[in-house]
């Protein structure tokens, strides 16, 4: 008689045991190279929740790398010299770059010729011509290479576009792009971050890479891929004492045929900010942070008709860059053109970046 209770336990002890094996194999096997990025909490934050898996972190820096075992709790054994070596052995389908700007070429140089897409943090590269070879690589070895900026997760951001797209506002004329803090030791960066942060090798810049490619980027996707005719910027160093070898602000005036995208950079606000204005022939549209948007209509001469959301969060994986990293490489979505994350953006954002370097430095317009 306890021969069917019996069996019946041992069907479901099977099945469960199946569930979790399917549930492990789903995850995806991702690779962490570098530590020294500040928003690395990021992904450690979010390696209990199911969808991906650490398998291992290429850090030289062993106290480092020990710091955040501790903060996080993983083990020392998960952690290795270099990226070479992880990828050999433990064999990642991707990689997220959170070392400093200058060794996003070098994460590419080790994962693509092994078939192992690669997200980085913003910006894509600290010049042009590094970028340049990142895509070549990309290419030559079919691996998705995206680069993650907070601002692609802000719901408001996306229905700025949607309403543009719609024509609510009109034809696109001018956009305003204000990102900052008071400065990376003002607000109190890691001294690993710090130290890169404020190397015009290691980090591109100052605050026009670290900041101008957030207007970049939305403006690239605010035009549908469209390449600019001219770029000019101007930057200054108004916190020697902070930033000794680097611009700290920059103003980046991007011209298009039809429309102009104004680019203010800057580790000098008293406020930190991510924000952006919309302008169209009819009406303005505020993405005023994350999650709150204006739309103001005109009426006559300066009156306008306005209207405020509090929009809620985007359907997932959009919201999440490691959510959305697995369904891009698992082809559970396909990015569209000149998205936000995608390489054909952030290509013609290094143009941009490139050519706000050379304006700067020559004090002149610079051409496309």
């Amino acid at each position: 008689m306890r021969t069917f209770p019996l069996l019946l336990a041992a069907i479901i002890c099977l099945f469960s045991s199946i569930q979790n094996s399917s549930a492990q194999e789903s995850k995806l096997r991702l690779a962490v190279a570098g530590l020294d990025h500040g928003h690395v909490g990021w992904v450690f934050n979010a390696m209990n929740r199911g969808d991906y898996e650490i398998v291992g972190i290429a850090e030289p820096n062993r106290e480092l790398a020990e710091k955040y075992a501790k903060q996080f709790g993983f083990s020392m054994d998960l952690v290795f010299d270099n990226l070479n070596d992880l990828i050999e052995k433990q064999q990642p389908e991707a990689v997220a770059a959170f070392g400093n700007t200058f060794e996003h070429l070098a994460v590419v140089e080790a994962a693509a010729p092994r078939g192992v897409h690669v997200m980085v943090e913003k910006p894509l590269a600290v010049s042009l011509d590094h970028a340049q070879q990142m895509k070549v690589l990309a290419e030559e070895h079919n691996i998705h290479l995206l680069t993650n900026y907070e601002t692609s997760w802000y719901p408001t951001n996306h229905r700025a576009k949607e309403l543009l797209d719609s024509g609510k506002v009109g034809n696109l004329r001018k956009v305003i792009v204000r990102d900052g803090h008071k400065g990376p030791k003002k607000i109190g960066v890691g001294p690993e971050f710090l130290s890169w942060l404020i190397d015009p090798k290691l980090n591109g810049g100052g605050a026009l890479m670290d900041f101008g490619c957030y207007g970049a980027n939305l403006m690239t996707w605010l035009m549908d891929g469209e390449r600019p005719i001219s770029v000019t910027a101007v930057t200054q160093q108004l916190q020697p004492e902070n930033n000794p070898q680097v611009e700290d602000d920059a103003t980046i005036i991007v011209n298009y045929p039809d429309a102009q995208v104004i680019i203010q950079a800057s580790w000098n606000w008293p406020i930190g900010r991510k924000d952006m204005e919309v302008y169209g022939l009819t009406g303005t549209i505020y993405a005023d942070n994350r999650n709150q948007l204006r739309i103001r209509m005109a009426e006559g001469y300066d009156g306008f008709d306005e209207q405020t959301y509090q929009l809620p969060e985007m359907e997932p994986p959009y919201p999440d860059p490691f959510m959305l990293l697995k369904a891009v490489v698992r082809n559970e979505i396909s990015l569209p053109e000149y998205d936000l994350y995608s390489l054909e953006n952030n290509m013609i954002v290094m143009e941009i970046l490139q050519a706000a370097k050379e304006s700067a430095e020559k004090g002149e317009t610079i051409y496309f």
